[in-house]
Protein backbone atom coordinates (compact mmCIF):
# COMPACT_ATOMS: atom_id res chain seq x y z
CA UNK A 1 0.00 0.00 0.00
CA UNK A 2 1.34 3.44 -0.86
CA UNK A 3 2.27 5.93 1.84
CA UNK A 4 -0.46 8.58 1.61
CA UNK A 5 0.37 12.07 0.41
CA UNK A 6 -2.56 13.60 2.29
CA UNK A 7 -1.54 14.89 5.68
CA UNK A 8 -3.51 14.25 8.84
CA UNK A 9 -4.59 17.45 10.62
CA UNK A 10 -1.89 16.95 13.27
CA UNK A 11 0.76 16.44 10.56
CA UNK A 12 0.42 19.92 9.14
CA UNK A 13 2.89 22.67 9.92
CA UNK A 14 2.03 24.42 13.17
CA UNK A 15 3.04 27.98 12.40
CA UNK A 16 2.75 29.16 15.99
CA UNK A 17 4.97 26.53 17.65
CA UNK A 18 7.39 26.71 14.70
CA UNK A 19 8.09 30.44 15.18
CA UNK A 20 11.31 29.86 17.23
CA UNK A 21 12.66 27.57 14.51
CA UNK A 22 12.25 30.22 11.82
CA UNK A 23 13.46 33.03 14.10
CA UNK A 24 16.75 31.21 14.71
CA UNK A 25 17.27 31.06 10.94
CA UNK A 26 16.45 34.74 10.59
CA UNK A 27 18.83 35.62 13.43
CA UNK A 28 21.74 34.32 11.34
CA UNK A 29 21.29 37.36 9.08
CA UNK A 30 22.31 39.63 11.96
CA UNK A 31 25.89 38.72 11.06
CA UNK A 32 25.68 41.57 8.51
CA UNK A 33 25.66 43.92 11.53
CA UNK A 34 27.94 42.03 13.94
CA UNK A 35 30.52 40.95 11.41
CA UNK A 36 32.20 37.54 11.38
CA UNK A 37 35.36 37.83 13.50
CA UNK A 38 37.71 34.85 13.68
CA UNK A 39 36.92 34.28 17.36
CA UNK A 40 33.22 33.84 16.63
CA UNK A 41 33.87 31.66 13.58
CA UNK A 42 36.10 29.31 15.58
CA UNK A 43 33.39 29.16 18.22
CA UNK A 44 30.85 28.26 15.52
CA UNK A 45 32.83 25.29 14.22
CA UNK A 46 33.78 24.12 17.72
CA UNK A 47 30.15 24.14 18.90
CA UNK A 48 29.03 22.38 15.73
CA UNK A 49 31.52 19.55 16.25
CA UNK A 50 30.92 19.23 20.00
CA UNK A 51 27.14 19.25 19.79
CA UNK A 52 27.13 16.91 16.80
CA UNK A 53 29.03 14.46 19.01
CA UNK A 54 26.43 14.76 21.77
CA UNK A 55 23.70 14.00 19.22
CA UNK A 56 25.44 11.13 17.42
CA UNK A 57 27.15 9.52 20.40
CA UNK A 58 24.55 10.40 23.03
CA UNK A 59 21.06 10.80 21.66
CA UNK A 60 21.56 8.34 18.80
CA UNK A 61 24.05 5.57 19.56
CA UNK A 62 23.50 5.54 23.31
CA UNK A 63 19.92 6.51 24.16
CA UNK A 64 18.26 5.25 20.97
CA UNK A 65 20.30 2.09 20.40
CA UNK A 66 22.22 1.29 23.60
CA UNK A 67 25.29 0.37 21.57
CA UNK A 68 27.56 0.90 24.60
CA UNK A 69 27.29 1.49 28.34
CA UNK A 70 27.86 4.59 30.45
CA UNK A 71 27.94 5.21 34.16
CA UNK A 72 25.04 7.23 35.52
CA UNK A 73 27.05 10.47 35.75
CA UNK A 74 28.31 10.19 32.18
CA UNK A 75 24.80 9.27 31.07
CA UNK A 76 23.50 12.51 32.58
CA UNK A 77 26.32 14.49 30.98
CA UNK A 78 25.43 13.06 27.55
CA UNK A 79 21.79 13.97 28.08
CA UNK A 80 22.49 17.55 29.18
CA UNK A 81 25.06 18.05 26.42
CA UNK A 82 22.55 16.86 23.85
CA UNK A 83 19.97 19.45 24.90
CA UNK A 84 22.37 22.25 23.87
CA UNK A 85 21.83 21.15 20.24
CA UNK A 86 18.22 22.43 20.46
CA UNK A 87 16.78 19.13 19.24
CA UNK A 88 14.53 18.62 22.27
CA UNK A 89 15.23 16.13 25.02
CA UNK A 90 17.04 12.76 24.92
CA UNK A 91 13.93 10.68 25.68
CA UNK A 92 11.86 12.44 23.03
CA UNK A 93 14.63 12.15 20.45
CA UNK A 94 15.48 8.50 21.13
CA UNK A 95 11.86 7.40 21.50
CA UNK A 96 10.91 8.76 18.09
CA UNK A 97 14.07 7.38 16.53
CA UNK A 98 13.29 3.90 17.77
CA UNK A 99 9.98 4.12 15.93
CA UNK A 100 11.86 5.05 12.78
CA UNK A 101 13.79 1.78 12.96
CA UNK A 102 10.79 -0.26 14.04
CA UNK A 103 8.69 0.93 11.07
CA UNK A 104 11.35 2.11 8.60
CA UNK A 105 9.90 3.27 5.27
CA UNK A 106 6.33 2.27 6.09
CA UNK A 107 3.26 4.37 6.91
CA UNK A 108 4.18 4.25 10.60
CA UNK A 109 7.72 5.51 10.05
CA UNK A 110 8.22 8.81 11.87
CA UNK A 111 10.09 10.48 9.02
CA UNK A 112 10.23 8.28 5.93
CA UNK A 113 11.63 10.08 2.83
CA UNK A 114 8.95 8.22 0.86
CA UNK A 115 6.65 10.97 2.11
CA UNK A 116 8.81 13.64 0.53
CA UNK A 117 11.91 15.66 1.35
CA UNK A 118 10.16 18.33 3.43
CA UNK A 119 8.43 15.81 5.65
CA UNK A 120 11.51 13.68 6.35
CA UNK A 121 13.81 16.67 6.75
CA UNK A 122 11.80 18.93 9.04
CA UNK A 123 8.05 18.62 8.51
CA UNK A 124 7.60 15.83 11.06
CA UNK A 125 9.26 17.97 13.75
CA UNK A 126 7.24 21.12 13.08
CA UNK A 127 3.84 19.41 13.26
CA UNK A 128 1.87 18.47 16.38
CA UNK A 129 1.75 14.70 15.90
CA UNK A 130 5.19 14.01 17.37
CA UNK A 131 5.26 16.80 19.92
CA UNK A 132 5.46 14.34 22.82
CA UNK A 133 6.51 10.76 23.39
CA UNK A 134 5.05 8.02 25.56
CA UNK A 135 7.90 7.25 27.97
CA UNK A 136 6.55 3.92 29.18
CA UNK A 137 5.76 2.63 25.72
CA UNK A 138 8.76 3.81 23.72
CA UNK A 139 11.73 4.34 26.03
CA UNK A 140 10.95 2.87 29.44
CA UNK A 141 14.55 1.65 29.86
CA UNK A 142 15.83 5.22 30.23
CA UNK A 143 12.64 6.90 31.43
CA UNK A 144 13.09 5.04 34.72
CA UNK A 145 15.81 7.54 35.63
CA UNK A 146 14.18 10.63 37.19
CA UNK A 147 17.09 12.89 36.25
CA UNK A 148 16.63 12.01 32.57
CA UNK A 149 12.92 12.79 32.77
CA UNK A 150 13.85 16.14 34.29
CA UNK A 151 16.38 16.91 31.55
CA UNK A 152 13.87 15.88 28.91
CA UNK A 153 11.15 18.08 30.40
CA UNK A 154 13.35 21.17 30.76
CA UNK A 155 15.47 20.64 27.64
CA UNK A 156 14.98 24.27 26.56
CA UNK A 157 17.43 25.46 29.22
CA UNK A 158 20.36 23.82 27.42
CA UNK A 159 20.40 26.03 24.32
CA UNK A 160 19.44 29.14 26.28
CA UNK A 161 22.38 28.78 28.66
CA UNK A 162 24.74 28.03 25.79
CA UNK A 163 23.52 31.12 23.91
CA UNK A 164 24.21 33.28 26.97
CA UNK A 165 27.66 31.73 27.29
CA UNK A 166 28.44 32.51 23.64
CA UNK A 167 27.49 36.14 24.16
CA UNK A 168 29.66 36.42 27.27
CA UNK A 169 32.58 34.77 25.46
CA UNK A 170 32.55 36.67 22.16
CA UNK A 171 29.87 39.36 22.34
CA UNK A 172 27.10 39.75 19.80
CA UNK A 173 29.14 38.04 17.10
CA UNK A 174 29.60 35.11 19.46
CA UNK A 175 25.84 34.86 19.86
CA UNK A 176 24.98 35.27 16.16
CA UNK A 177 27.85 33.40 14.50
CA UNK A 178 28.94 31.15 17.33
CA UNK A 179 25.51 30.05 18.49
CA UNK A 180 22.88 30.75 15.80
CA UNK A 181 25.03 29.77 12.82
CA UNK A 182 26.25 26.56 14.42
CA UNK A 183 22.74 25.66 15.56
CA UNK A 184 21.26 26.01 12.07
CA UNK A 185 24.16 24.07 10.53
CA UNK A 186 23.75 21.41 13.17
CA UNK A 187 20.01 21.12 12.61
CA UNK A 188 20.26 20.63 8.89
CA UNK A 189 23.34 18.44 9.14
CA UNK A 190 21.44 16.10 11.45
CA UNK A 191 18.20 16.29 9.47
CA UNK A 192 19.87 15.24 6.21
CA UNK A 193 20.49 11.82 7.73
CA UNK A 194 16.69 11.45 7.75
CA UNK A 195 15.97 13.10 4.40
CA UNK A 196 18.97 12.12 2.25
CA UNK A 197 20.57 9.00 3.73
CA UNK A 198 17.68 6.91 2.36
CA UNK A 199 18.02 8.54 -1.06
CA UNK A 200 21.70 9.35 -1.76
CA UNK A 201 24.49 6.79 -1.73
CA UNK A 202 24.98 3.06 -2.14
CA UNK A 203 23.52 -0.01 -0.49
CA UNK A 204 25.81 -2.75 0.79
CA UNK A 205 23.31 -4.77 2.79
CA UNK A 206 19.85 -6.10 1.98
CA UNK A 207 17.78 -4.39 4.66
CA UNK A 208 13.99 -3.99 4.86
CA UNK A 209 14.30 -0.25 4.18
CA UNK A 210 15.96 2.07 1.65
CA UNK A 211 18.95 3.17 3.77
CA UNK A 212 22.21 3.99 1.98
CA UNK A 213 25.86 4.67 2.73
CA UNK A 214 27.22 8.13 1.93
CA UNK A 215 30.78 9.32 2.60
CA UNK A 216 29.76 12.96 2.19
CA UNK A 217 27.04 12.74 4.87
CA UNK A 218 29.41 10.78 7.11
CA UNK A 219 32.04 13.52 6.94
CA UNK A 220 29.84 16.29 8.35
CA UNK A 221 27.82 14.15 10.79
CA UNK A 222 30.60 12.31 12.59
CA UNK A 223 30.02 9.01 10.80
CA UNK A 224 26.22 8.93 10.59
CA UNK A 225 26.34 8.73 6.80
CA UNK A 226 27.05 4.99 6.88
CA UNK A 227 23.32 4.62 7.21
CA UNK A 228 22.86 1.30 5.43
CA UNK A 229 25.47 -0.21 7.74
CA UNK A 230 23.54 1.26 10.66
CA UNK A 231 20.15 -0.08 9.62
CA UNK A 232 21.75 -3.48 9.09
CA UNK A 233 23.27 -3.52 12.61
CA UNK A 234 21.52 -0.76 14.65
CA UNK A 235 23.09 -1.97 17.89
CA UNK A 236 26.65 -1.44 16.62
CA UNK A 237 28.49 1.51 18.13
CA UNK A 238 30.65 1.55 15.01
CA UNK A 239 28.78 2.65 11.90
CA UNK A 240 31.80 2.78 9.60
CA UNK A 241 32.40 -0.96 9.40
CA UNK A 242 35.77 -0.73 7.66
CA UNK A 243 38.88 1.38 8.26
CA UNK A 244 38.22 3.52 5.19
CA UNK A 245 34.69 4.38 6.36
CA UNK A 246 35.38 7.48 8.44
CA UNK A 247 33.45 7.47 11.72
CA UNK A 248 34.77 10.17 14.05
CA UNK A 249 32.05 9.56 16.65
CA UNK A 250 33.31 6.00 17.05
CA UNK A 251 36.92 7.18 17.29
CA UNK A 252 36.08 9.51 20.18
CA UNK A 253 34.03 6.86 21.98
CA UNK A 254 36.86 4.36 21.53
CA UNK A 255 39.27 6.89 23.08
CA UNK A 256 36.90 7.43 26.01
CA UNK A 257 36.77 3.67 26.53
CA UNK A 258 40.54 3.63 27.08
CA UNK A 259 40.11 5.86 30.14
CA UNK A 260 37.14 3.90 31.49
CA UNK A 261 34.33 6.33 30.66
CA UNK A 262 32.71 4.14 27.99
CA UNK A 263 32.10 0.41 28.42
CA UNK A 264 30.90 -2.66 26.50
CA UNK A 265 31.08 -1.21 23.02
CA UNK A 266 29.14 -3.43 20.62
CA UNK A 267 30.79 -3.93 17.24
CA UNK A 268 29.94 -6.16 14.26
CA UNK A 269 31.97 -9.31 13.85
CA UNK A 270 33.61 -10.24 10.57
CA UNK A 271 30.84 -12.77 9.98
CA UNK A 272 28.23 -10.05 10.41
CA UNK A 273 30.04 -7.70 8.03
CA UNK A 274 30.18 -10.33 5.30
CA UNK A 275 26.58 -11.53 5.62
CA UNK A 276 23.49 -10.24 3.81
CA UNK A 277 25.45 -8.33 1.20
CA UNK A 278 23.49 -7.46 -1.92
CA UNK A 279 26.43 -8.26 -4.18
CA UNK A 280 26.35 -11.84 -2.88
CA UNK A 281 22.83 -12.29 -4.22
CA UNK A 282 20.77 -11.53 -1.11
CA UNK A 283 17.27 -10.34 -1.95
CA UNK A 284 16.97 -6.56 -1.49
CA UNK A 285 13.46 -6.46 -0.04
CA UNK A 286 13.78 -2.84 1.07
CA UNK A 287 14.18 -1.46 -2.45
CA UNK A 288 11.66 -3.96 -3.82
CA UNK A 289 9.02 -2.73 -1.38
CA UNK A 290 9.86 0.90 -2.08
CA UNK A 291 9.35 0.42 -5.82
CA UNK A 292 6.07 -1.41 -5.28
CA UNK A 293 4.92 1.34 -2.93
CA UNK A 294 5.54 3.93 -5.65
CA UNK A 295 3.77 1.74 -8.20
CA UNK A 296 0.76 1.33 -5.93
CA UNK A 297 0.62 5.08 -5.41
CA UNK A 298 0.72 5.66 -9.16
CA UNK A 299 -2.15 3.21 -9.59
CA UNK A 300 -4.21 5.03 -6.97
CA UNK A 301 -3.54 8.35 -8.69
CA UNK A 302 -4.48 6.91 -12.07
CA UNK A 303 -7.74 5.59 -10.65
CA UNK A 304 -8.60 8.97 -9.19
CA UNK A 305 -7.91 10.59 -12.56
CA UNK A 306 -9.71 8.06 -14.72
CA UNK A 307 -12.54 7.18 -12.37
CA UNK A 308 -14.19 3.79 -12.27
CA UNK A 309 -13.27 2.91 -15.86
CA UNK A 310 -10.11 1.26 -14.61
CA UNK A 311 -11.49 0.17 -11.25
CA UNK A 312 -11.39 -3.53 -11.99
CA UNK A 313 -7.90 -3.25 -13.50
CA UNK A 314 -6.68 -1.35 -10.48
CA UNK A 315 -8.09 -4.02 -8.15
CA UNK A 316 -6.30 -6.73 -10.11
CA UNK A 317 -3.04 -4.80 -9.94
CA UNK A 318 -3.53 -4.16 -6.22
CA UNK A 319 -4.00 -7.88 -5.66
CA UNK A 320 -0.85 -8.60 -7.64
CA UNK A 321 1.12 -6.01 -5.65
CA UNK A 322 -0.14 -7.42 -2.36
CA UNK A 323 0.73 -10.96 -3.40
CA UNK A 324 4.19 -9.91 -4.58
CA UNK A 325 4.89 -8.09 -1.32
CA UNK A 326 3.83 -11.10 0.74
CA UNK A 327 6.11 -13.35 -1.31
CA UNK A 328 8.96 -10.86 -0.99
CA UNK A 329 8.51 -10.58 2.77
CA UNK A 330 8.57 -14.37 3.11
CA UNK A 331 11.74 -14.52 1.02
CA UNK A 332 13.29 -11.81 3.19
CA UNK A 333 12.33 -13.67 6.40
CA UNK A 334 13.78 -16.91 5.01
CA UNK A 335 17.00 -15.08 4.19
CA UNK A 336 17.24 -13.70 7.73
CA UNK A 337 16.54 -17.12 9.27
CA UNK A 338 19.27 -18.62 7.13
CA UNK A 339 21.65 -15.85 8.16
CA UNK A 340 20.91 -16.34 11.87
CA UNK A 341 21.45 -20.09 11.50
CA UNK A 342 24.83 -19.35 9.93
CA UNK A 343 25.81 -17.11 12.85
CA UNK A 344 24.86 -19.83 15.32
CA UNK A 345 27.18 -22.41 13.74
Amino acid sequence: MAIPDVRRPDERLNWVTSIPFFLVHAACLLAFFTGVPARALVLCFALYALRMFFITAGYHRYFAHRSYRLGRTMQLLMAVGGTTAAQKGPLWWAGNHRDHHRFADTEQDTHSPLRGFWWSHIGWILCDRFGSVDYDQKIADFAKYPELRLVDKYNVFGPWLLAIGCYLFAGWAGLVVGFFWSTVLLWHGTFTVNSLAHVVGRRRYATADTSRNSLLIALYTGGEGWHNNHHYRPSSVRQGFYWWEIDTTYYVLRTLSFVGLVHDMRRPTKKHRLASRIKDGNFDFGMFRAYWTKASGAIATARADAGERIGSTRQSLDDAVHSALESAEELSRASRRSRRAGFAE
